[in-house]
Protein backbone atom coordinates (compact mmCIF):
# COMPACT_ATOMS: atom_id res chain seq x y z
CA UNK A 1 0.00 0.00 0.00
CA UNK A 2 1.17 3.22 -1.00
CA UNK A 3 2.22 6.13 1.55
CA UNK A 4 -0.55 8.45 0.05
CA UNK A 5 -3.65 5.61 0.30
CA UNK A 6 -2.07 5.55 4.12
CA UNK A 7 -2.80 9.05 4.90
CA UNK A 8 -6.11 8.75 3.37
CA UNK A 9 -7.19 6.14 5.24
CA UNK A 10 -5.67 7.69 8.37
CA UNK A 11 -7.32 10.82 7.90
CA UNK A 12 -10.86 9.17 6.63
CA UNK A 13 -10.66 6.84 9.83
CA UNK A 14 -10.27 9.82 11.72
CA UNK A 15 -13.56 11.39 10.19
CA UNK A 16 -14.97 8.17 10.61
CA UNK A 17 -14.46 8.06 14.57
CA UNK A 18 -15.75 11.83 14.94
CA UNK A 19 -18.88 11.32 13.17
CA UNK A 20 -19.41 8.20 15.44
CA UNK A 21 -19.51 10.51 18.60
CA UNK A 22 -15.78 9.34 19.69
CA UNK A 23 -13.74 12.51 22.16
CA UNK A 24 -11.75 13.87 19.62
CA UNK A 25 -8.40 13.65 21.35
CA UNK A 26 -9.63 9.32 21.53
CA UNK A 27 -10.53 9.38 17.99
CA UNK A 28 -6.84 11.13 16.97
CA UNK A 29 -4.93 9.57 19.26
CA UNK A 30 -6.02 5.85 18.43
CA UNK A 31 -5.66 6.35 14.57
CA UNK A 32 -2.33 8.29 15.03
CA UNK A 33 -0.77 5.12 17.38
CA UNK A 34 -2.30 2.49 15.45
CA UNK A 35 -0.50 3.74 11.98
CA UNK A 36 2.13 3.71 14.02
CA UNK A 37 2.21 0.68 14.95
CA UNK A 38 1.59 -0.75 11.46
CA UNK A 39 3.89 1.14 9.64
CA UNK A 40 6.71 0.98 11.97
CA UNK A 41 5.83 -1.89 14.65
CA UNK A 42 6.18 -1.84 18.17
CA UNK A 43 9.33 0.23 18.54
CA UNK A 44 6.67 3.05 17.53
CA UNK A 45 4.77 2.78 21.18
CA UNK A 46 7.41 5.56 21.89
CA UNK A 47 5.97 8.02 19.72
CA UNK A 48 3.39 9.02 22.11
CA UNK A 49 5.80 9.30 24.95
CA UNK A 50 8.30 11.30 22.98
CA UNK A 51 4.75 13.72 22.40
CA UNK A 52 4.17 14.03 25.85
CA UNK A 53 7.93 15.43 26.90
CA UNK A 54 7.52 17.87 24.04
CA UNK A 55 4.30 18.74 25.21
CA UNK A 56 5.84 19.23 29.47
CA UNK A 57 8.72 20.99 27.75
CA UNK A 58 6.64 23.90 26.09
CA UNK A 59 6.85 26.52 28.89
CA UNK A 60 3.66 28.42 27.41
CA UNK A 61 1.64 25.62 28.19
CA UNK A 62 1.81 26.69 32.05
CA UNK A 63 -0.51 29.37 30.94
CA UNK A 64 -3.49 27.72 29.91
CA UNK A 65 -4.54 26.94 33.70
CA UNK A 66 -3.73 30.53 34.62
CA UNK A 67 -6.20 31.85 32.25
CA UNK A 68 -8.88 29.44 31.97
CA UNK A 69 -9.26 29.89 36.21
CA UNK A 70 -8.93 33.39 35.62
CA UNK A 71 -11.99 33.47 33.41
CA UNK A 72 -14.00 31.40 35.84
CA UNK A 73 -13.65 33.27 39.07
CA UNK A 74 -14.62 36.99 37.27
CA UNK A 75 -18.04 34.99 35.74
CA UNK A 76 -18.66 32.87 38.91
CA UNK A 77 -18.19 35.51 41.90
CA UNK A 78 -19.93 38.32 40.32
CA UNK A 79 -18.11 40.88 39.10
CA UNK A 80 -18.86 41.37 35.71
CA UNK A 81 -22.42 41.08 36.75
CA UNK A 82 -21.57 44.22 38.52
CA UNK A 83 -19.96 45.44 35.48
CA UNK A 84 -23.01 45.11 33.33
CA UNK A 85 -24.54 47.16 35.92
CA UNK A 86 -21.89 50.13 35.27
CA UNK A 87 -22.47 49.96 31.67
CA UNK A 88 -26.67 49.84 31.77
CA UNK A 89 -26.02 53.68 33.19
CA UNK A 90 -23.61 54.84 31.08
CA UNK A 91 -25.32 53.87 28.28
CA UNK A 92 -28.59 53.75 28.82
CA UNK A 93 -29.73 56.40 27.48
CA UNK A 94 -27.78 56.04 24.14
CA UNK A 95 -30.26 54.30 21.17
CA UNK A 96 -29.55 51.08 20.78
CA UNK A 97 -27.16 51.56 24.23
CA UNK A 98 -27.83 48.54 26.27
CA UNK A 99 -26.85 46.02 23.09
CA UNK A 100 -23.77 48.41 22.30
CA UNK A 101 -23.30 48.56 26.56
CA UNK A 102 -23.13 44.86 25.78
CA UNK A 103 -20.20 44.52 23.14
CA UNK A 104 -18.32 46.61 25.40
CA UNK A 105 -18.80 43.90 28.59
CA UNK A 106 -18.07 41.23 26.10
CA UNK A 107 -14.40 42.83 24.50
CA UNK A 108 -13.87 43.68 28.77
CA UNK A 109 -14.52 40.09 29.64
CA UNK A 110 -12.65 38.67 26.01
CA UNK A 111 -9.79 40.45 27.57
CA UNK A 112 -9.74 39.14 31.03
CA UNK A 113 -10.89 35.58 29.81
CA UNK A 114 -9.82 33.99 26.88
CA UNK A 115 -12.74 31.94 26.14
CA UNK A 116 -15.63 32.25 24.51
CA UNK A 117 -17.81 30.27 26.98
CA UNK A 118 -17.66 32.50 29.60
CA UNK A 119 -18.53 35.66 28.32
CA UNK A 120 -21.63 33.70 26.82
CA UNK A 121 -22.41 32.62 29.51
CA UNK A 122 -22.63 36.04 31.38
CA UNK A 123 -24.44 37.31 28.03
CA UNK A 124 -27.07 35.31 28.30
CA UNK A 125 -27.70 35.37 31.98
CA UNK A 126 -27.11 38.83 32.82
CA UNK A 127 -27.72 40.83 29.82
CA UNK A 128 -30.39 39.23 27.48
CA UNK A 129 -32.95 39.10 30.53
CA UNK A 130 -32.48 42.76 31.07
CA UNK A 131 -32.74 43.56 27.72
CA UNK A 132 -35.46 41.52 27.37
CA UNK A 133 -37.30 43.06 29.81
CA UNK A 134 -36.85 46.61 28.35
CA UNK A 135 -38.58 45.89 25.07
CA UNK A 136 -35.21 45.08 22.99
CA UNK A 137 -35.75 43.11 19.86
CA UNK A 138 -34.99 39.41 20.63
CA UNK A 139 -33.55 38.88 17.77
CA UNK A 140 -30.81 41.53 17.71
CA UNK A 141 -29.92 40.80 21.19
CA UNK A 142 -29.51 37.51 20.62
CA UNK A 143 -26.95 37.99 17.41
CA UNK A 144 -25.10 41.14 19.70
CA UNK A 145 -24.19 38.49 22.77
CA UNK A 146 -23.37 35.38 20.27
CA UNK A 147 -21.24 37.70 18.42
CA UNK A 148 -19.91 39.48 21.28
CA UNK A 149 -19.07 36.51 23.28
CA UNK A 150 -16.65 35.26 20.22
CA UNK A 151 -14.47 38.21 20.68
CA UNK A 152 -12.87 35.74 23.40
CA UNK A 153 -10.85 33.77 20.99
CA UNK A 154 -9.73 36.32 18.90
CA UNK A 155 -8.86 39.52 21.91
CA UNK A 156 -5.92 38.51 23.96
CA UNK A 157 -5.55 36.59 26.38
CA UNK A 158 -7.00 33.90 23.98
CA UNK A 159 -6.29 30.40 24.89
CA UNK A 160 -7.53 29.09 21.39
CA UNK A 161 -3.82 31.04 20.30
CA UNK A 162 -1.79 29.52 22.72
CA UNK A 163 -3.32 26.39 21.30
CA UNK A 164 -2.22 27.34 17.74
CA UNK A 165 1.12 28.71 18.85
CA UNK A 166 1.68 25.18 20.66
CA UNK A 167 1.14 23.07 17.96
CA UNK A 168 2.29 25.63 15.08
CA UNK A 169 5.27 26.53 17.34
CA UNK A 170 4.69 30.10 16.47
CA UNK A 171 5.38 32.90 19.47
CA UNK A 172 1.98 33.20 21.41
CA UNK A 173 3.00 36.33 22.38
CA UNK A 174 3.13 37.71 18.69
CA UNK A 175 -0.15 35.64 18.48
CA UNK A 176 -1.91 37.85 20.93
CA UNK A 177 -0.50 41.16 19.64
CA UNK A 178 -1.42 39.93 16.47
CA UNK A 179 -5.29 39.35 17.10
CA UNK A 180 -5.27 42.48 19.31
CA UNK A 181 -5.84 45.02 16.17
CA UNK A 182 -8.87 42.77 14.21
CA UNK A 183 -10.07 41.98 17.16
CA UNK A 184 -11.17 45.63 18.06
CA UNK A 185 -11.90 46.32 14.19
CA UNK A 186 -14.51 43.50 14.99
CA UNK A 187 -15.67 44.32 17.96
CA UNK A 188 -15.95 48.48 16.28
CA UNK A 189 -17.75 46.90 13.48
CA UNK A 190 -20.31 45.20 15.84
CA UNK A 191 -21.16 48.34 17.86
CA UNK A 192 -21.59 49.67 13.90
CA UNK A 193 -23.87 47.90 13.21
CA UNK A 194 -25.74 47.77 16.27
CA UNK A 195 -26.12 51.49 15.79
CA UNK A 196 -27.33 51.43 12.41
CA UNK A 197 -30.20 49.22 12.91
CA UNK A 198 -31.08 51.51 16.05
CA UNK A 199 -30.95 54.41 14.62
CA UNK A 200 -33.10 53.34 11.81
CA UNK A 201 -35.58 51.34 13.52
CA UNK A 202 -35.52 52.93 17.18
CA UNK A 203 -38.22 50.02 17.68
CA UNK A 204 -36.05 47.37 17.83
CA UNK A 205 -33.69 49.53 20.63
CA UNK A 206 -35.40 51.36 22.46
CA UNK A 207 -33.75 53.81 25.12
CA UNK A 208 -33.58 52.92 28.93
CA UNK A 209 -36.85 55.75 31.07
CA UNK A 210 -34.99 58.61 32.19
CA UNK A 211 -36.53 57.08 35.74
CA UNK A 212 -34.48 53.65 35.70
CA UNK A 213 -31.28 56.00 35.41
CA UNK A 214 -31.92 58.92 37.73
CA UNK A 215 -30.04 58.00 40.91
CA UNK A 216 -27.48 59.83 43.71
CA UNK A 217 -24.16 60.88 42.66
CA UNK A 218 -22.84 58.11 45.30
CA UNK A 219 -24.88 55.16 43.67
CA UNK A 220 -23.64 56.21 40.21
CA UNK A 221 -20.10 56.59 42.06
CA UNK A 222 -20.38 53.39 43.45
CA UNK A 223 -21.44 51.40 40.49
CA UNK A 224 -17.93 53.04 38.24
CA UNK A 225 -16.37 51.57 40.65
CA UNK A 226 -17.48 48.10 39.78
CA UNK A 227 -15.41 48.93 36.31
CA UNK A 228 -12.10 49.28 38.32
CA UNK A 229 -11.58 46.26 39.39
CA UNK A 230 -11.67 44.77 35.55
CA UNK A 231 -9.64 47.25 34.18
CA UNK A 232 -6.93 47.12 36.87
CA UNK A 233 -7.04 43.23 36.47
CA UNK A 234 -6.73 43.77 32.40
CA UNK A 235 -3.82 46.22 32.91
CA UNK A 236 -1.60 44.56 36.09
CA UNK A 237 -2.00 41.45 33.34
CA UNK A 238 -1.42 42.84 29.69
CA UNK A 239 0.28 46.31 30.32
CA UNK A 240 3.29 44.49 32.69
CA UNK A 241 3.17 42.36 29.55
CA UNK A 242 3.80 45.07 26.62
CA UNK A 243 6.09 46.79 28.81
CA UNK A 244 8.10 43.96 29.63
CA UNK A 245 7.81 43.83 32.90
CA UNK A 246 6.79 40.60 33.00
CA UNK A 247 6.94 37.32 30.42
CA UNK A 248 3.85 35.28 29.28
CA UNK A 249 3.22 32.89 31.43
CA UNK A 250 4.66 35.46 34.30
CA UNK A 251 1.44 37.93 33.15
CA UNK A 252 -0.84 34.86 33.28
CA UNK A 253 0.22 34.48 37.17
CA UNK A 254 -0.71 38.17 37.75
CA UNK A 255 -4.43 38.07 35.81
CA UNK A 256 -5.02 34.75 38.37
CA UNK A 257 -3.78 36.33 41.59
CA UNK A 258 -5.18 39.90 40.69
CA UNK A 259 -8.81 37.63 39.68
CA UNK A 260 -8.26 36.10 42.97
CA UNK A 261 -7.90 38.89 45.07
CA UNK A 262 -10.91 40.64 43.35
CA UNK A 263 -13.09 38.08 45.16
CA UNK A 264 -11.43 38.88 48.65
CA UNK A 265 -11.71 42.60 48.14
CA UNK A 266 -15.26 42.17 46.80
CA UNK A 267 -16.45 40.22 49.92
CA UNK A 268 -17.00 37.25 47.92
CA UNK A 269 -14.41 34.51 48.46
CA UNK A 270 -15.21 31.19 49.60
CA UNK A 271 -13.57 28.12 49.77
CA UNK A 272 -16.86 26.70 47.66
CA UNK A 273 -15.46 29.27 45.06
CA UNK A 274 -12.22 28.24 44.66
CA UNK A 275 -12.92 24.45 44.87
CA UNK A 276 -15.56 24.86 41.96
CA UNK A 277 -13.47 26.78 39.73
CA UNK A 278 -10.56 24.49 40.51
CA UNK A 279 -11.99 21.52 39.23
CA UNK A 280 -13.70 23.20 36.07
CA UNK A 281 -10.15 24.45 35.47
CA UNK A 282 -8.81 21.62 35.75
CA UNK A 283 -11.28 19.61 33.88
CA UNK A 284 -10.79 22.25 30.62
CA UNK A 285 -6.89 22.30 30.94
CA UNK A 286 -6.85 18.39 30.99
CA UNK A 287 -8.94 18.33 28.46
CA UNK A 288 -6.55 20.99 25.92
CA UNK A 289 -3.37 18.67 26.60
CA UNK A 290 -5.11 15.54 25.75
CA UNK A 291 -6.02 17.14 22.21
CA UNK A 292 -2.29 18.89 21.92
CA UNK A 293 -1.13 15.80 22.87
CA UNK A 294 -2.73 13.52 20.04
CA UNK A 295 -2.50 16.28 17.51
CA UNK A 296 0.83 16.15 18.06
CA UNK A 297 1.45 12.06 17.30
CA UNK A 298 -1.29 12.66 14.68
CA UNK A 299 1.25 15.46 13.15
CA UNK A 300 4.38 13.26 13.71
CA UNK A 301 2.79 9.89 11.38
CA UNK A 302 1.02 12.22 9.11
CA UNK A 303 4.37 14.21 7.97
CA UNK A 304 6.57 10.92 8.41
CA UNK A 305 4.20 9.68 5.55
CA UNK A 306 5.21 12.42 3.46
CA UNK A 307 1.04 14.27 3.04
CA UNK A 308 1.87 17.51 3.32
CA UNK A 309 4.73 17.31 0.40
CA UNK A 310 2.11 15.36 -1.23
CA UNK A 311 -0.44 18.17 -0.75
CA UNK A 312 2.06 20.76 -1.71
CA UNK A 313 2.56 18.96 -4.95
CA UNK A 314 -1.18 18.68 -5.83
CA UNK A 315 -2.01 22.40 -4.89
CA UNK A 316 0.92 24.10 -6.24
CA UNK A 317 2.43 21.77 -8.68
CA UNK A 318 -0.36 19.63 -10.36
CA UNK A 319 -3.19 22.09 -10.42
CA UNK A 320 -1.17 25.26 -10.48
CA UNK A 321 -2.90 26.67 -7.91
CA UNK A 322 -1.53 30.27 -6.74
CA UNK A 323 -0.78 30.91 -3.13
CA UNK A 324 -3.63 33.27 -2.59
CA UNK A 325 -6.45 30.48 -4.12
CA UNK A 326 -4.62 28.35 -1.84
CA UNK A 327 -5.74 30.29 1.23
CA UNK A 328 -8.83 30.58 0.06
CA UNK A 329 -9.33 27.15 -0.30
CA UNK A 330 -7.99 26.34 3.23
CA UNK A 331 -10.63 29.30 4.50
CA UNK A 332 -13.19 27.52 2.85
CA UNK A 333 -12.57 24.25 4.32
CA UNK A 334 -12.32 25.97 7.60
CA UNK A 335 -16.13 27.23 7.14
CA UNK A 336 -17.36 24.11 6.37
CA UNK A 337 -15.83 22.34 9.14
CA UNK A 338 -16.89 24.51 11.42
CA UNK A 339 -20.79 23.98 10.83
CA UNK A 340 -20.18 20.51 12.43
CA UNK A 341 -16.60 20.42 14.63
CA UNK A 342 -15.51 22.72 17.23
CA UNK A 343 -12.38 25.26 16.96
CA UNK A 344 -10.22 22.68 18.53
CA UNK A 345 -11.09 19.89 16.80
CA UNK A 346 -10.71 21.55 13.68
CA UNK A 347 -7.29 22.87 13.98
CA UNK A 348 -5.84 19.16 15.17
CA UNK A 349 -7.36 17.75 12.12
CA UNK A 350 -6.09 20.34 9.62
CA UNK A 351 -2.68 21.36 11.48
CA UNK A 352 -0.47 18.46 10.06
CA UNK A 353 -1.69 19.75 6.68
CA UNK A 354 -2.26 22.88 6.70
CA UNK A 355 0.50 24.38 9.12
CA UNK A 356 3.27 23.32 6.85
CA UNK A 357 1.73 24.60 3.49
CA UNK A 358 0.97 27.96 4.63
CA UNK A 359 5.07 27.83 5.60
CA UNK A 360 6.26 27.06 2.02
CA UNK A 361 3.88 29.43 0.43
CA UNK A 362 5.09 32.64 -0.79
CA UNK A 363 2.31 35.10 0.11
CA UNK A 364 4.93 38.40 -0.44
CA UNK A 365 5.33 39.17 3.61
CA UNK A 366 7.19 37.50 6.38
CA UNK A 367 5.05 36.03 9.92
CA UNK A 368 3.00 33.80 7.48
CA UNK A 369 2.08 31.40 10.13
CA UNK A 370 1.00 34.53 12.39
CA UNK A 371 -0.86 35.97 10.08
CA UNK A 372 -2.65 32.96 9.34
CA UNK A 373 -3.38 32.07 13.07
CA UNK A 374 -5.17 35.09 12.85
CA UNK A 375 -7.40 33.75 9.87
CA UNK A 376 -7.83 30.41 11.69
CA UNK A 377 -8.93 32.16 14.64
CA UNK A 378 -11.37 34.69 12.79
CA UNK A 379 -12.59 31.87 11.16
CA UNK A 380 -13.23 29.92 14.42
CA UNK A 381 -15.28 32.59 15.75
CA UNK A 382 -17.85 31.52 12.72
CA UNK A 383 -17.39 28.27 13.11
CA UNK A 384 -19.03 28.88 17.08
CA UNK A 385 -22.20 30.21 15.98
CA UNK A 386 -22.80 29.19 12.20
CA UNK A 387 -25.46 26.43 11.77
CA UNK A 388 -26.41 23.51 11.78
CA UNK A 389 -23.88 22.37 14.57
CA UNK A 390 -22.30 25.69 15.89
CA UNK A 391 -21.66 24.89 20.33
CA UNK A 392 -22.30 28.62 20.65
CA UNK A 393 -25.95 28.06 19.13
CA UNK A 394 -26.90 25.33 21.63
CA UNK A 395 -25.21 26.76 24.60
CA UNK A 396 -27.03 29.88 24.09
CA UNK A 397 -30.44 27.93 23.73
CA UNK A 398 -29.85 26.65 27.01
CA UNK A 399 -28.67 29.82 28.80
CA UNK A 400 -31.02 32.19 27.33
CA UNK A 401 -34.94 33.16 28.36
CA UNK A 402 -37.85 30.54 27.04
CA UNK A 403 -38.95 33.90 25.06
CA UNK A 404 -35.99 33.29 22.86
CA UNK A 405 -36.00 29.83 20.37
CA UNK A 406 -33.28 27.90 18.32
CA UNK A 407 -34.73 29.38 15.24
CA UNK A 408 -34.64 32.91 16.75
CA UNK A 409 -31.27 32.40 17.68
CA UNK A 410 -30.82 30.81 13.87
CA UNK A 411 -32.06 34.24 12.54
CA UNK A 412 -29.87 36.23 14.78
CA UNK A 413 -26.21 35.43 14.22
CA UNK A 414 -25.91 35.98 10.10
CA UNK A 415 -25.45 39.75 10.29
CA UNK A 416 -22.18 38.80 12.58
CA UNK A 417 -21.08 36.04 10.40
CA UNK A 418 -21.10 38.57 7.48
CA UNK A 419 -18.88 41.06 9.32
CA UNK A 420 -16.70 38.41 10.22
CA UNK A 421 -16.31 37.33 6.67
CA UNK A 422 -15.46 41.30 6.10
CA UNK A 423 -12.98 40.97 9.14
CA UNK A 424 -11.37 37.87 6.99
CA UNK A 425 -11.43 39.86 3.31
CA UNK A 426 -9.82 42.73 5.02
CA UNK A 427 -7.41 40.95 6.78
CA UNK A 428 -6.31 39.10 2.94
CA UNK A 429 -6.10 42.50 1.44
CA UNK A 430 -4.30 44.27 4.22
CA UNK A 431 -2.08 41.52 6.26
CA UNK A 432 -0.41 44.20 8.15
CA UNK A 433 -3.31 44.59 10.41
CA UNK A 434 -2.48 41.73 11.65
CA UNK A 435 1.22 41.81 11.27
CA UNK A 436 2.50 45.45 12.47
CA UNK A 437 1.91 45.26 15.60
CA UNK A 438 3.98 42.14 16.93
CA UNK A 439 6.56 43.32 14.28
CA UNK A 440 6.90 46.06 16.73
CA UNK A 441 6.33 45.17 20.22
CA UNK A 442 9.16 43.55 21.90
CA UNK A 443 8.28 41.89 25.21
CA UNK A 444 9.74 39.18 27.79
CA UNK A 445 9.38 35.65 27.20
Amino acid sequence: MSYEMIALLMFGAMLLLLVTGQRVFAAIGFVAMAAALMLYGPGAIELSFNQVFKLFNWYALLTLPMFIYMGYILAESGIAEDLYRMLHVWFGRVSGGLAIGTLFLMVIISAMNGLSVAGLAIGATIALPEMLRRGYDKILISGVVQGGSSLGILIPPSVVMVLYGMIARQPVSKLWFAGLVPGLIMAGLFILYVMIRAQLNPKLAPTVPDEELKMPFREKLALARAGIIPFAIFFFMTGLFVFGVTSLVESSAVGATCATLATVIKRRFTWRLIRETSIKTLNVSCMFMWLILAALAFGTVFDGLGAVKALEYLFLEKFDLSPWAVIVLMMASFMVMGMFLDDTAMLVIVAPLYIPLVKVLDLGFDNQLIWFGVLYTVTCQIAYITPPFGYNLFLMRSLAPKDIALIDIYRSIWPFVIIMILTIVLLMLFPQLALWLPEHMSVKG
